[in-house]
Parts: C-alpha cells; structure tokens; sequence
C-alpha cells in the first residue's frame, strides 16, 4: 500500500486497505486519505456501517480517471450517505493527543483540524520489488513503475518475464491473472501476444458501482479519433425504476460513422456484471449493431446496453431515410 509523506502519520498509526480488515470493532469517526477507488470503496463501507466518515481528496473530484459525469454521481451518493467531504484538500500534519488523532487540514488558504479516531489511507498501491536484487539478473526497474517490461511482458533481460502489480499500471486481480497467462505462453509456449492488445475492464464497487472498459472520449480525441457517444440514464430502464436505483448511466462509445465499440462507462447497481457484455462484444469484434439486434431479457438492468444500442440504429435509419430522400 501506498503510505502518503504526512508529517506525524506513521507515529500516530494509521491503516491501510491491508490491515483494516484485522479490526474487531469500528472507530467512532474515521479520516479516510484519498478519493480514487480504493479510497472510495472503504469510504462509503465505514460511512453504512455507522462510522463518521470524513474523505480527503486533494483533486477537485473523486476519481479523477473516470468520466467527470461519474465521479459527480458518486459524489452525490457520498453526501447522501452523510459522508463528510473534502475536496480540493491536503492533509498536512498528524499528531496524536488524549486518546485521539488531530488530522491538519489545507484547501487553498484555509486551514482547520479534524479530531478522528482512525485513520486509513486509500492513496493506491506502489510496486514491492526493491529487495529482489534485479540488478544482478540484468533486470530494470523503477519503484514508480516496478519492473520494465515490453508489449511482451519480457523484461531487459529476455529470459525473464514480468506480469501483474510488479510492473503494470493497473493493479486489478483479473489484469494480473490475465497478464501471467500471457506471460507463460510468450515464455514457454513460443506466443507473440501483446499486452496493448488487452482488452481490461475495471469497476469500482461504491454504490452505485462505476465500470469502465476501452477509450474514454478524451482518449479518443487525443488520438483524433472520431467518436459518437450514445448515452441512456438508469431512470430510463425499467427495472432500475423498481429497484430504485436509477442513479446512473449506461454510456457507449463508437467510430463516428460505424458500429466499432471504442469503450463503455456504465454507473449503476450492477456495473460491473454489466460491463462484460461491452468487453465481450469489443473483444470479439462486435459492433453497436449486432449488440442491438441481440434480445436482452426483460427486467433486466443490463437492458440499459440494449436501449444504448438502440439509438444507436436510429441514428443508421435516420440516416439512411435521408439519404433515400436526397436521392
């Protein structure tokens, strides 16, 4: 786990994503220190337990990898659960009187303490490989990045392979399983796979769940890719009406001017179950079309992919009623 530089933190105790699950009973109130997933997840998890949470982050939102519409959603969630947020905060300095953690707070000028009885830092996770002596099997690395490795997964050395937290950036179980599978048959089965060709779904399972698989638009732009998105919110979708949970969105994005899944964020109850259905179809090569002509049982939150894909093909028979109309 990443431990954040805060004067007086390591002296006054703290917890990680590691030994939080090793306490008997919950703290009155809890400082959680970062807004990205792992933050997040533990964040509102304390705050329905019973526990007055606090959340710093030092950006202007959570999750600062997600579409902004997402991180806002998630956001809302949190003030409604009672969470106390602060944004565009830094916590500077720990120190531990009477029984208790005073927590120094700054945003921009202003400066305040808080007085929690835990604290858990949630700022991500750093690569472990100082004390493996790479040096001598001619290995790279750094302890930002971990391990360097090429689209193969070879190290410097081209006899040794890397794969999962060690050297990737993202630090998800399935990318790491996945990477070791690729690592083996480039190692010993003679394959040529390529980590660029992944193709990674993640979510972050606050509530509502956010998931994510391929190019965000930014992404794309950036590639000069153009792009069309087609966006259906949850209270669109029938059976998100029933659960009452129609906080969310389910938004696609494809090549302008065809069917070509370019990437998905869905936020909803069930996100990231939905999500395999866009990886699937991306993976295989299945278009925006072909995922509309598939029937979705009803009653389904996932039909939210189904209503995306739809309008999708109205735009193809608008377009091509007007194309029959110039004609």
């Amino acid at each position: 786990p990443d431990t954040p530089s805060i004067p007086g933190l390591a002296e006054s105790g703290y917890f990680t994503n590691e030994t939080i699950f090793n306490i008997t009973e919950a703290p009155r109130r809890l400082l959680v220190i970062g807004g990205g997933p792992l933050g997040c997840e533990m964040a509102q998890a304390f705050c329905r337990f019973g526990v007055h949470t606090i959340i710093v982050q030092e950006r202007p939102l959570f999750l600062p990898r997600e579409e902004r519409d997402a991180a806002q959603i998630l956001a809302d969630s949190f003030a409604r659960d009672g969470m106390e947020i602060r944004l565009n905060c830094k916590a500077v300095a720990v120190r531990a009187e009477n029984g208790e953690k005073l927590v120094d707070l700054v945003s921009d000028d202003y400066r305040s303490t808080v007085a929690v009885d835990a604290i858990l830092t949630g700022t991500g996770r750093v690569p472990n490989v100082d004390e493996l002596n790479l040096e001598a099997a001619g290995v790279a690395y750094d302890n930002t990045i971990g391990v360097h490795v090429d689209d193969f997964l070879r190290t410097d050395n081209h006899r040794i392979y890397a794969a999962g937290d060690a050297c990737l950036p993202d630090k998800f179980n399935h990318t790491a399983d996945a990477s070791a599978r690729m690592a083996i048959r480039n190692a010993l089965q003679s394959g040529h796979e390529r980590l660029s060709e992944l193709v990674i779904p993640w979510c972050t399972y606050t509530d509502p769940e956010i998931a994510h698989v391929g190019m965000y638009v930014r992404q794309a732009l950036e590639h000069e890719i153009p792009v069309k998105t087609f966006t259906v919110p949850m209270h669109d979708v029938d059976r998100a009406i029933t659960d009452d949970d129609e906080m969310g969105f389910v938004k696609i994005h494809v090549r302008e001017g065809t069917d070509q899944i370019l990437g998905a964020t869905i936020v909803a109850r069930h996100a990231g179950e939905m999500i395999n259905e866009i990886t699937l179809a991306m993976v295989a090569g299945v278009g925006l079309s072909t995922v509309a002509r598939t029937i979705h049982s009803y009653g389904t939150q996932a039909e939210g992919i189904k209503l995306a894909a739809d309008a999708y093909e109205r735009t193809r028979t608008a377009a091509a009623t007007g194309s029959r109309s110039e004609s």
